[in-house]
């Protein structure tokens, strides 16, 4: 049973009084292997070879240099280790950055070294402004406004949801989607949620967000699903009209219209009742 008080007076945080669509990009990595075909990607976003790269690696309790290996390997040059204990030289780092990645690791982790420091609210300035934000795994989480934050029970995939940064308001974001076999723990999220788009993201796979629009980059697949239309029923856990996109790379989905019509391999099944 999804622990149904908690989540139902989970209150989402507003977006604050920016109007209009950001000028950048998210790419949103559902763990694994992050391979060339998406780090070449997110690079060719953000500018390419002289993009200012900046790697939170505050998700992680164990130091590492391969996200900045990886970069290099993509040619990028100029590559910085955020350090948040000085949120000022922090934040003036992030305000230059053309693309700003996240490392994977401990989403709630993240969250708890960036809130208060500023840091949240420069990143947001960034995107808006037109720099790419990308992240895998733990740092996909964080993209969305409503987090997946871990599962509230080990015996089954109960989603405990938190405040992420809100990046991507309008979806909850899975990671390690099909490997993990996290399908009820989403379709739980978004039945407490059901105006939210449930996006989950498999390994070794991308979405890139572009405005109101995301494509699919990667070996696996995205799930998208889609309640907006439907009538949910928390207390059974069981849900009526929710529609299942299967996504693979190449493939495009609409927040506002589904699907695209030319992307005509990617039809819509229905998600059965208590399924």
């Amino acid at each position: 049973m999804i622990a149904i008080a908690f989540l139902l007076t989970f209150l989402v945080p507003g977006a604050g009084a920016d109007t209009g669509p950001p000028r950048g990009h998210l790419v949103i990595v559902g763990g694994g292997a992050t391979g060339p075909e998406i780090v070449g990607k997110v690079l060719s976003l953000a500018g390419g070879p002289r993009a200012r790269v900046v790697i939170l690696p505050q998700a992680s309790k164990l130091p590492s240099t391969y996200p900045v290996e990886r970069f290099h390997e993509a040619g990028a040059e100029d590559v910085t280790v955020l350090d948040t204990a000085d949120p000022r030289a922090a934040i003036a780092a992030i305000e230059v950055a053309d693309l700003i990645w996240f490392r994977g690791g401990d989403q709630t982790r993240l969250m708890g070294a960036i809130q208060g420091t500023g840091i949240p609210e420069a990143i947001h300035n960034r995107y808006r402004n037109g720099a790419t934000v990308a992240g895998t795994s733990a740092g996909a989480a964080v993209m969305t406004r409503v987090m997946i934050a871990g599962n509230r029970s080990p015996q089954r995939q109960t989603p405990w949801l938190s405040e992420g940064l809100g990046l991507w308001p309008d979806v909850i974001v899975d990671q390690h989607f099909v490997r993990r076999n996290r399908f009820e723990r989403l379709k739980s999220a978004v039945l407490v949620h059901p105006g939210l788009l449930g996006v989950g993201i498999d390994e070794a796979t991308a979405v890139v967000v572009s405005g109101r629009m995301f494509e699919v980059v990667g070996q696996s697949e995205v799930i998208v699903l889609d309640a907006r239309k439907g009538t949910a029923d928390v207390v059974r856990e069981a849900v009526d009209g929710v529609s299942r996109h299967v996504l693979r790379s190449g493939m495009k989905f609409d927040l506002d219209k589904g699907v695209l019509s030319d992307d005509k391999d990617a039809m819509p099944d229905a998600v059965a009742r208590g399924s």
